[in-house]
């Protein structure tokens, strides 16, 4: 299974929260933007400084968030995903889901592969669903 993950699928993981996917470690290819990298940091200093991790849990999630950054391939915020993200979707898609959802299509354009959508995102979700992407989540 090739499967793409939007920062959703990585921080359930990461955070150990309730319902992450439980086929986490069943692909052959996994791909995620670029973005998920600054996605994630952000939500963990967030955490850090609310209190909800303290210095040692920070720095725990932060070596972890790099193991799991180590089993997926990153694709580049390239002007051609800016672009795709920029023109309509087939549902209300927030900004940063549109670079994502441009970054898997455009993917799956150019690999010419069947590709699997993770989300834990609900309008994600929909707007994968709607673009052709199997969805898991």
């Amino acid at each position: 299974m090739i499967v793409y993950f939007d920062t959703s699928t990585l921080l359930r993981v990461l955070l150990r929260q309730p319902n992450a996917l439980g086929s986490w470690d069943r692909w052959n290819e996994a791909y995620s933007s670029e973005i998920s990298k600054v996605e994630a940091r952000r939500v963990l200093d967030c955490l850090r400084l609310e209190g909800a991790l303290d210095d040692e849990g920070a720095a725990l999630a932060r070596e972890s968030l790099v193991q799991i950054e180590e089993s997926i391939a990153f694709v580049g915020l390239t002007p051609r995903v800016l672009e795709r993200a920029s023109l309509p979707m087939p549902t209300i898609v927030k900004t940063l889901d549109a670079l994502h959802l441009a970054t898997a299509l455009l993917y799956r354009e150019k690999k010419g592969v069947e590709m699997v959508f993770a989300t834990h995102d609900k309008q994600q979700s929909v707007a994968a669903r709607a673009l052709g992407f199997p969805w898991v989540g």
